[in-house]
């Protein structure tokens, strides 16, 4: 059987060609996959090509490029219907399986987002990451840099540079592989009043959406983040999951681990019944809200330079993440 990783990239590609009025090359194909939050490269493309071709899903027209088949069409709208409501909480719980860091040794995958910057904004830029980062707007110092053309599963655009950032839904790989059940439900916009997250004042749920809800805020401009940062009041990205009341100090043993690690933040454990920060709980379930890792390269945008962020992008190796 297929990897259901490969077959939701496949229904992706087939839904790029047949929105298409002509027939379409693996490099656009990968622009545009790049553009819905796929980190997938020209090659990987072509190799997802040439299944469609076996399967008669797509047809080759010469160096043109793709077009979709009517069996191809039919595939489409039968194929993968879940994968068209919660698609963005199956991903995230994809990835979270694929986090396998370990606490003890310092060795393994964390999740992370992948932002693009142009070559030229690079300096700038990164001053401000490094600005945002030392004064605590994310969970870990460590970014990994990815130049074109130099890892086939983080696709990076002619005249880019990569920056990947520790996403926060490593804390959910952490508490799962430590035999944690956890559930990511939210991500939000939190609201900061003395460097101190005061409450949520605008929540989206991860389930039943089709764009990641920290992408959304981003989009709306919603965070201030280097005005938190100056004054303490001001609006950071932080998302939330939840997890059995029974697990609670288990959790809290585990973060305070990752602390050593560089793996940190503002996170914060409700108490049973409550709400956190007035997002709502389960009963049975307590709440853990966690400063999200994508808010040092918000303030980048924040600042005028203009960048494209993909949050929970893919998994790298933390070891090889370094200090800017």
């Amino acid at each position: 059987m297929t990897d259901p990783n490969v077959e939701r990239k496949l229904v992706e590609i087939m839904r790029i060609i047949s929105e298409s009025d002509k027939p379409l090359g693996a490099r656009l194909i990968a622009d545009e996959l790049h553009n819905r939050g796929y980190a997938i490269g020209e090659r990987a493309v072509r190799y997802h090509l040439r299944i469609l071709d076996e399967r008669g899903f797509t047809k080759k027209h010469g160096y043109i490029g793709r077009t979709i088949t009517e069996r191809g069409k039919k595939e489409l709208n039968d194929a993968l219907i879940s994968d068209r409501f919660g698609f963005v909480i199956t991903r995230i719980e994809e990835l979270i399986y694929r986090t396998d860091y370990d606490l003890e040794t310092g060795k393994g995958n964390v999740i992370v987002n992948i932002t693009n910057i142009d070559k030229d904004d690079y300096d700038n830029a990164t001053d401000i990451i490094r600005y945002a980062m030392d004064n605590g707007a994310t969970i870990s110092p460590n970014v990994g840099i990815v130049e074109e053309d130099t890892d086939l599963d983080i696709y990076v655009p002619d005249g880019k540079v990569a920056i990947a950032t520790v996403c926060s839904i490593t804390f959910d790989g952490l508490l799962l592989k430590s035999g944690v059940p956890v559930v990511p439900i939210y991500g939000g916009v939190m609201q900061m009043e003395e460097h101190e997250p005061a409450g949520f004042v605008d929540l989206i749920s991860y389930s039943g959406t089709s764009i990641d809800p920290i992408k959304i805020f981003l989009r709306r401009g919603s965070t201030s983040i280097l005005e938190a940062i100056d004054t303490g009041y001001g609006n950071m990205l932080a998302n939330v999951r939840q997890i059995p009341t029974s697990a609670t100090h288990r959790a809290a043993s585990i973060m305070e681990k990752a602390k050593k690690h560089d793996i940190d933040g503002h996170f914060t454990i409700s108490e049973p019944y409550q709400d956190i920060f007035y997002a709502p709980i389960e009963r049975g379930k307590v709440g853990i809200s966690v400063m999200v890792g994508i808010n040092a390269v918000a303030a980048v945008e924040e600042a005028g330079i203009k960048v494209e962020t993909h949050p929970v992008s893919t998994v790298m190796e933390y070891s090889k993440m370094k200090k800017l």
